[in-house]
C-alpha cells in the first residue's frame, strides 16, 4: 500500500503543477491556472471585458504570449521563454527584429547582486518589451547581432477571476483572497493558492457558521474588479484574509487590517499568541497585497493578510529562486493550520446572555463540576465557566472573555457550550 500523502505534500504538489504556467493579470495562463484549481474545488469563473470601468480603473487589454527568445548569430537561443516564463517582461508588446547587443541591452533586466537568478518584471500599463535573464548569462554574451522575437498579442479580451463558495449557516461572509497573476513564482503566490484550495476543501467537509467565499483573482486590478462588481455583497463581508507568501520557511506573519481592531485582527493575535508559534504581527500599511483594496476607506472591510516572510522580505522575492524548492510542505501545512484555528474561533465567537444573572448559579447541582472530574485542566475549565457567566451580558463575546481572562479560546468556548446545554446562558 502506498504511503498516504500529508496535506502539506498535496499542497506542494499543486504548487509544482501550477509553477510552469505563464500567468499575468489577464490571458490564457490565468484561465489554465483556474482550470487546474477547478479540479480541486468547483469554481465560478467570471470574464470581464476589456474597457469595463471598475471603480477608478479600467479593465486592460488581454495579453497572451506564445513564444519569445533572443538568438545569437548561430541561431542559438541565449534567452528562451520556453525555459521559463520569467524570461519575458510581463505584458511585452510583440517585436521581431535584429539588433546589436548594445541596443538590446536597453531591454534586458538582470540582478547583478544575484548573478545566477532571473528577475520578475512587468510593464502592465506602459507599452514596452523586454527580457529578463541572469547577469552571468548577459556577461557571457559577445558583441554582435541578435535576433529578437516576442510572439505576443495585446488585444481586447477579458480579465478572468474565479470564486468558490462554501455555504454556511448564515449568509454573512468571510472572504479568503489570493492573487493568481504571477508567473513562475512558488511562494508569491502559488503557495497562497494551494493553502486556499486545501482550506476550502476542509471547510466543505462540515457546515461552517459563516459562508466562506474564496476569491482567486489577479492582484490589484482583480480585487478592484471584484469589489466593483460586488458592491451589494460587500455589506455581508464580516471578516477576511488575504493569503500571500504562505510557503517559505520563515515564521508566520499577520498583517492587521486598516482598522487594527477588527475581529479578524483580534482572532489572529489571540490564536498566534496561545499557539506558542514564533510569529510576527505587523501594523497595516497601504502597500502590499490586496488587503489594501478591501481595506480602502470606502469599503473599510476587516481584512488582514496572512503569510510567512512578508513581501520583499526575502532575497528570492520576485526572482527565479522563488521556485518549488523554496517552499516547504511543512510551512504550507503550518499556514493552513493557523487559518483553520483562526476560522474555528470566528465560527464560535458569540455573545451570550446569562439566564441566572443574580449571584453565581449553583453549578454543582447541574452536574457541571462533576463533568470536570479527572480533567487535567479542571481548574482552567472551572475558571472559564465563571468568566463566561460573569461576562455573558450580551455585550461581551467569547473572544472578549478569552482575552480578559487569559484563557485559550477553546477552553472558553467549551465552557460556554456546557453552560448553554445547562440552560444557564443563551446566545
Amino acid at each position: 500500500m502506498a504511503p498516504m500523502t500529508t496535506p502539506g505534500e498535496e499542497m506542494h504538489a499543486l504548487v509544482e503543477r501550477l509553477y510552469p504556467l505563464c500567468r499575468s493579470i489577464t490571458g490564457d495562463g490565468v484561465r489554465a491556472t483556474l482550470d487546474i484549481v477547478g479540479e480541486y474545488v468547483p469554481l465560478r469563473v467570471h470574464e470581464v471585458p476589456t474597457g469595463t470601468r471598475v471603480l477608478d480603473w479600467t479593465v486592460p487589454q488581454e495579453w497572451n504570449i506564445r513564444d519569445a527568445y533572443v538568438a545569437d548569430a548561430d541561431g542559438r537561443r541565449v534567452v528562451d521563454f520556453a525555459a521559463s516564463s520569467l524570461h519575458v517582461l510581463g505584458y511585452s508588446v510583440p517585436v521581431s527584429a535584429t539588433m546589436p547587443l548594445a541596443e538590446l541591452r536597453e531591454h534586458l533586466h538582470t540582478l547583478p547582486d544575484h548573478p545566477s537568478w532571473v528577475p520578475y518584471r512587468t510593464s502592465y500599463y506602459t507599452p514596452q518589451w523586454g527580457f529578463c535573464l541572469a547577469q552571468e548569462t548577459l556577461d557571457a554574451l559577445p558583441d554582435g547581432e541578435y535576433e529578437v522575437r516576442i510572439d505576443s498579442t495585446l488585444a481586447d479580451g477579458h480579465l478572468t477571476y474565479a470564486e468558490h463558495v462554501v455555504p454556511g449557516q448564515v449568509s454573512d461572509e468571510v472572504i479568503v483572497s489570493c492573487h493568481i497573476c504571477h508567473p513562475s513564482l512558488a511562494n508569491d503566490n502559488l503557495a497562497g493558492v494551494a493553502v486556499a484550495v486545501s482550506l476550502a476543501r476542509e471547510l466543505a467537509e462540515r457546515t461552517p457558521y459563516y459562508t466562506y467565499r474564496f476569491i482567486f483573482a489577479p492582484g490589484t486590478i482583480g480585487a478592484i474588479t471584484w469589489l466593483a462588481r460586488n458592491a451589494e455583497r460587500v455589506e455581508r463581508v464580516r471578516h477576511g484574509l488575504v493569503l500571500a507568501c504562505a510557503g517559505d520557511r520563515g515564521q508566520v506573519t499577520y498583517k492587521q487590517s486598516r482598522r487594527g481592531d477588527a475581529e479578524i485582527d483580534r482572532v489572529l493575535r489571540h490564536v498566534l499568541k496561545v499557539s506558542g508559534r514564533p510569529h510576527r504581527i505587523q501594523e497595516f500599511t497601504p502597500y502590499g497585497y490586496d488587503e489594501r483594496q478591501y481595506c480602502s476607506p470606502g469599503f473599510d472591510l476587516g481584512v488582514g493578510s496572512l503569510g510567512r516572510t512578508p513581501y520583499a522580505g526575502y532575497p528570492e522575492y520576485h526572482t527565479s529562486a522563488d521556485n518549488p524548492d523554496f517552499v516547504s510542505p511543512e510551512a504550507m501545512e503550518d499556514t493552513l493550520a493557523v487559518c483553520r484555528e483562526a476560522f474555528a474561533v470566528l465560527d464560535r465567537n458569540r455573545r451570550y446572555v446569562n439566564l441566572s444573572p443574580y449571584g453565581e448559579p449553583q453549578l454543582g447541582r447541574r452536574g457541571l463540576y462533576d463533568s470536570l472530574g479527572g480533567r487535567s485542566d479542571a481548574q482552567q475549565a472551572q475558571m472559564a465557566m465563571l468568566w463566561v457567566l460573569s461576562l455573558s451580558d450580551g455585550e461581551h463575546s467569547l473572544l472578549d472573555v478569552a482575552e480578559r481572562s487569559g484563557l485559550a479560546f477553546d477552553t472558553v468556548a467549551a465552557a460556554a457550550d456546557a453552560l448553554r446545554d445547562a440552560e444557564l446562558i443563551k446566545a
